[in-house]
């Protein structure tokens, strides 16, 4: 597919900064990047998904819209797709950057993670963020407490409401590469690290515009 504009999400465990050089190496797009930090209490996947929109709106993007989410941000695709749908306006496409899916109806960051195994599902309960590697220099993680990891996350019951895809740059994500392949979703892989985008943006652009164009 051919999209208006890429929006880029960060994790809500780091900021707009994990995106790297992304945005100018995807110079054949209109890309959006919106920082989002005011998501700091509860209910915390709501604020994240209003800011969100609002700062997509604020953009004035041009549809259709490709919401493209890294790491923690994958689960928040569905309503912020679902804003962008009220707003009446069109979404082309998700796509999931080493990042959760969605989960079903009722589930919890925490019930996520045990994607990942139960020790590091454990270990959110003990300040752990990352399954693999923490963010470079110039990346800020941003810290959360429990009650982060175990509030139930929004799920539209509509969706998906366009076609989907996952780019898995890290083989810790490799099990959520598969389950999105089960899904139906295109997939595709580049190997840089769950940080690519800061690691090697050209390549990580190079795969992410091929797998937008198999949408």
């Amino acid at each position: 597919m051919t999209p208006g504009t890429l929006v880029l999400l960060h994790s809500p465990l780091t900021t707009a900064a994990a995106w790297g050089s992304l945005p100018e190496a995807l110079g054949a797009y209109e890309v959006v990047v919106p920082e989002i930090t005011d998501d700091d209490r509860p209910p915390y996947a709501g604020r994240y998904v209003a800011r969100a929109a609002l700062e997509i709106t604020k953009a004035g993007v041009r549809p259709p819209v490709v919401l493209v989410g890294h790491g923690g941000a994958g689960p928040l695709l569905p309503p912020i797709g679902a804003a962008q749908r009220a707003a009446h306006r069109l979404v082309g496409g998700y796509v999931f950057v080493d990042a959760e899916l969605p989960p079903p109806a009722g589930s919890s960051r925490l019930d996520q993670a045990t994607a990942f195994g139960a020790e590091f599902a454990e270990s959110l309960k003990n300040g752990g963020r990352f399954p693999d590697e923490e963010p470079p220099a110039g990346v800020p993680s941003r810290p959360r407490e429990e009650d982060f990891f175990t509030e139930t996350l929004p799920m539209p019951q509509d969706w998906p409401d366009a076609p989907c895809g996952y780019l898995r740059t890290s083989p810790a994500y490799d099990g959520l590469a598969a389950q999105a392949r089960l899904r139906g979703w295109t997939v595709t892989a580049v190997d840089a690290g769950h940080f690519a985008a800061v690691a090697d943006p050209l390549a990580t652009a190079r795969a992410l515009t091929d797998l937008i164009a198999a949408l």
